[in-house]
Order: structure tokens, then sequence, then C-alpha cells
């Protein structure tokens, strides 16, 4: 009877070391879709070219929602809504998603623009970023808005003048994305900036971000492809 019972004992304190195992890579996504009475919420992800989905949950009453995935590695995630209403748009959350409970609330009609994500160190270094590109983004913006705005042509001097304003706001964004990747180089922001947002600059800038990078981040997903990225690049330069 002892023996059962002692062997009862060491099955329930595996059972539980092995769920604790798996909980420490586990991302928990809920949170609240204010106004939506019906709906489907996909989480999504993209492993290597294609978007795949994750999980689905039919969404009804109160808009909560929540899902639960194991993670090999911090990366890119995707909150889908597909409305069942008469508004035909449909709309994705882009995100940082990581081991720990990631909180999402936004509303059905202003979904992707008014989302609250909290939970995701990393997500916070990309709201970061965005913020401050969204600047350098929104004056070149301004700039082609000036020259097509005005009410007579601009010669040439004047075009050429906005054309040089406009250069050099590009250069000055792509310079802060190449200091930020360096400068959070225990981030896994680095890698995924260095990939998706400066991916053509020269080979030593993209070289220095990479070696720069801690072992943990360097190991994660887009640190990896990072280097195998430097690899061909550098092989097809021989």
């Amino acid at each position: 009877m002892k023996k059962t019972i002692l062997f009862s004992l060491l099955l329930v304190l595996l059972f539980v070391a092995c769920g604790g195992n798996l909980s420490d890579n586990t991302m928990t996504v809920t949170g609240k879709v204010k106004g939506l009475k019906k709906g489907t919420l996909f989480l999504q992800y993209i492993p290597d070219s294609t978007l795949v989905t994750l999980d689905s949950l039919q969404v009804e009453g109160d808009g909560s929602f929540s899902f639960k995935t194991e993670l090999e590695s911090p990366e890119i995630f995707y909150l889908y809504l597909k409305k069942k209403d008469a508004n035909e748009i449909n709309d994705r959350i882009t995100f940082f998603g990581e081991p720990g409970t990631i909180t999402i609330n936004t509303a059905w009609n202003t979904f992707d623009t008014d989302a609250k994500i909290e939970g995701s160190k990393t997500q916070k270094k990309l709201e970061e970023y965005q913020k401050t590109m969204s600047r350098f983004n929104f004056k070149n913006l301004e700039l082609m808005q000036t020259a097509a705005n005005r009410q007579t042509a601009l010669d040439s001097l004047q075009m050429d003048s906005i054309q040089r304003l406009s250069n050099k706001n590009v250069q000055r964004g792509y310079a802060f994305a190449l200091n930020f990747a360096l400068n959070n180089k225990d981030s896994y922001i680095a890698p995924y900036i260095a990939l998706t947002e400066v991916s053509d600059a020269n080979v030593i800038y993209l070289d220095s971000i990479y070696n720069s990078l801690t072992p943990e981040v360097a190991d994660s997903k887009y640190g990896s492809k990072l280097g195998e990225y430097l690899t061909e690049i550098k092989e097809a330069n021989r």
C-alpha cells in the first residue's frame, strides 16, 4: 500500500515538473475587444514565409478572449479579427510575443489603431521604435504634400530642394534604425529591425549589430536568421 502511494506521489511530482518546464515558454494572449458582440479572432504568425493560424476563437458576448501557445522564441504575432457585421473591413494587430501573459485591449471599430498591449518588454521597444520612425515618415509625407498642394507649379530648383530635404530625412530615419538596433543589443527587437527595416544596409553595419547581440538574443529566431542572412551576403560577395 505504501509503495503504491509513493509511486503515485512520484507520478504527480513528475507531471508537475514537466508542466513547469512547458509553462516557461508558454505565451498567453488575453484581453477584450470593446463593442464586439460577435466575430472570430485568429492568433497568427509567420514561421517561415507564409502566414499561419495557430488558433481561432468565436467571440460572443462581451468581447473577451484568451489564447495559449508554446513559443520556440520571442517573435512577431498577429491578432486578426474577422467581423460578423456589415463592416467588410478586417483588421490585424501586430505585436511582439514572448513567454508570459500579454494583454491586448482594443475596440471593434478601431481594432488595429486603438490597441493597448501590455506584458511584453519587446513590444514596448517596438512601440518606442515605431513612435520615432513615425515622425520621419510624417515629415516625408509633409514634404510631398507641400510640393503637391501648391497652386503654382514648383520650378526645378524648388523641386530639387524638396527632394534633398526628403532624402536627408530618409537618411536620418535609416541612421536612427541602425542606432536603435545597436543600442538594444539585449533585446529581440535588434535583429528584427536589422532584418525588416535595414536589411539593405552596408554589411559592416549589419555585422556590427549581429556581433553586439547577447548570446540569448543571437540564438533567437531573428538572431539566427540575421546570422544566416549575413553568411549569404558574404558568400555572394566573395
